[in-house]
């Protein structure tokens, strides 16, 4: 077992402060782990006399990281429709991957030849435009870093008993990416929009022509024609040769392969808005344009999946995000929300964006239970899943954010319960 030092800080089932990584310095190294570090003879360096592999045109990860992957959920009886899930618990930092970003296809990936593409925006506007991919890239662009998170995201947890699987496939319809483009804003103006105009009705150019509406006043606010991400152009996947962000809000209105902007009165009530999106509740109304992504937070070290070989000392971290602005705080459980303690989060913490939140904790061996809360800067509290389902029923599929909960086991093993 690994050994704590005796000035440690007091700890409330087994969390520490979570400054205390900072305060220990090197004493982690001693601690971290049972076995002795390991006596290295100078020719016993890991090195390599031979020669190694040439250049290459586009970096690949290391072959040892293969297991670093999307987890594909397709529906069968449609080709192409369905999702892939980013693996949040194998990730750091903030930053997803491009090749990692979640994906949801309703017929499968468009191979648009970006020359050919056009952007048109008309309706409820005085000058009707058409843009190429070419005319935007001489656009004024901007970036930044914020989530998308799919409405349906950890929807199965709904349902009456919890599922059993990694975290990030149960969670990771979520990821995070910087992308860079062309204010919405600006060709609105252009275009000079109509006085009577509310809504921007969008429109996809992938097989199905997915449509979906937005408020005009977000699309001015804050939204984005992206056509970078994390610094290099969308990958197909993920919208190549544009696509709409729209910051804080559910992903489908974050709509790829973007082809049509037309401004409307009213919203066009596609299917993606009356038959999706679309929540039933328990006297009988319905949740509907629901929109912002509530505060949320996901504990991914320890997780399921993973297990604890031994008692000790170990880093319990997550990540945690919010539609409605900052995270301002996360609290981590280690006895079943008894008792709480503050987690540091990790700079940058930036609105509408994943914050890395990280706290030392002692696992004495026995059955724990390790739960993250998620405040944001409007003071909104994640709140429990017994709150939540007493709120919404479990009639409805979407806008999970419950907290969640991951059991340890005397063996060290990990699953997801609910409490």
């Amino acid at each position: 077992m690994s050994r704590i030092p005796n000035d440690t800080p007091p700890h409330r089932a087994g969390l520490l402060d979570r400054r205390w990584f900072l305060k220990s310095g090197l004493r982690w190294s001693a601690v971290a782990a049972a076995a002795p570090a390991l006596a290295l003879a100078d020719d016993a360096l890991p090195t390599t006399r031979s020669p190694g592999q040439p250049f290459s045109n586009y970096g690949q990860p290391s072959p040892q990281e293969n297991r670093t992957i999307r987890w594909i959920s397709a529906n069968r009886a449609v080709t192409g429709n369905g999702v892939s899930w980013t693996p949040l618990h194998d990730l750091e930092g903030i930053i997803t991957p491009s090749g990692l970003h979640f994906e949801r296809h309703h017929n499968g990936v468009p191979q648009i030849d970006a020359s050919q593409h056009r952007l048109a925006i008309h309706g409820l506007v005085k000058q009707p435009l058409g843009f190429s991919i070419e005319h935007l890239l001489r656009y004024p662009m901007q970036s930044r870093i914020c989530f998308v998170e799919c409405g349906g995201n950890s929807n199965s947890s709904w349902n009456a008993e919890p599922l059993q699987t990694r975290a990030g496939y149960l969670h990771g319809l979520a990821s995070n990416s910087e992308w860079t483009g062309v204010p919405l804003k600006l060709l609105l103006d252009e275009a000079g929009v109509d006085p009577e105009a509310e809504w921007l009705v969008l429109e996809a150019a992938d097989a199905i022509a997915m449509n979906v509406s937005l408020p005009l006043a977000k699309a001015r606010h804050d939204c984005l024609l992206a056509l970078y991400q994390n610094g290099e152009r969308l990958r197909p996947e993920n919208g190549y040769p544009l696509r709409l962000i729209v910051p804080g809000w559910e992903g489908v209105l974050n709509v790829k392969w973007l082809s049509r902007i037309e401004l409307a009165r009213e919203p066009v009530m596609s299917r993606n808005e009356t038959g999706r999106y679309t929540e039933l509740q328990p006297n009988g109304r319905a949740r509907q344009f629901t929109f912002v992504m509530d505060v949320k937070s996901l504990i991914t070290s320890p997780s399921p999946g993973q297990s604890l070989p031994e008692r000790g000392l170990y880093p319990i971290k997550g990540l945690a995000w919010s539609g409605h602005g900052r995270i301002r705080k996360v609290e981590v459980s280690a006895d079943g929300g008894k008792t709480w303690r503050s987690a540091e989060l990790q700079g940058p913490v930036l609105p509408t964006s994943f914050t890395r939140f990280r706290i030392p904790w002692v696992w004495d061996g026995r059955p724990a239970v390790l739960q993250s809360r998620a405040t944001d800067e409007t003071g909104r509290v994640q709140p429990t899943r017994a709150a939540l389902v007493a709120e919404r029923g479990r009639a409805g599929y979407f806008h999970y954010h419950a907290i969640v909960s991951w059991q340890v086991d005397e063996d060290g093993e990990l699953h997801h319960v609910y409490a």
